[in-house]
């Protein structure tokens, strides 16, 4: 499957970029995550396990099977304020 991939803030800077295309085979949130420690750096990997994903628009547990079909993903992450 195709994930268009969408980072934002902090997430978008450890990324080096705002948005990218992931090829994945059938998974879950997980694989995903997998995927795309491999593809970036260290920095990236430690911002990316306190974000949260949103799948579709929804967000989504690590254990959440990704649909087929289109897919978008929203990487965020936390949001200080009050």
């Amino acid at each position: 499957m195709t994930i268009r991939m969408r980072y934002f803030a902090a997430a978008a800077d450890a990324a080096g970029t705002r948005e990218e295309t992931v090829e994945l085979a059938e998974g879950t949130v997980t694989d995903l995550r997998t995927q795309l420690l491999a593809r970036h750096s260290p920095e990236f990997g430690a911002t990316l396990q306190i974000c949260a994903l949103l799948v579709n628009g929804t967000r989504a547990a690590d254990d959440t099977p990704l649909p087929s079909g289109d897919v978008m993903v929203d990487v965020l992450p936390p949001f200080a304020g009050g």
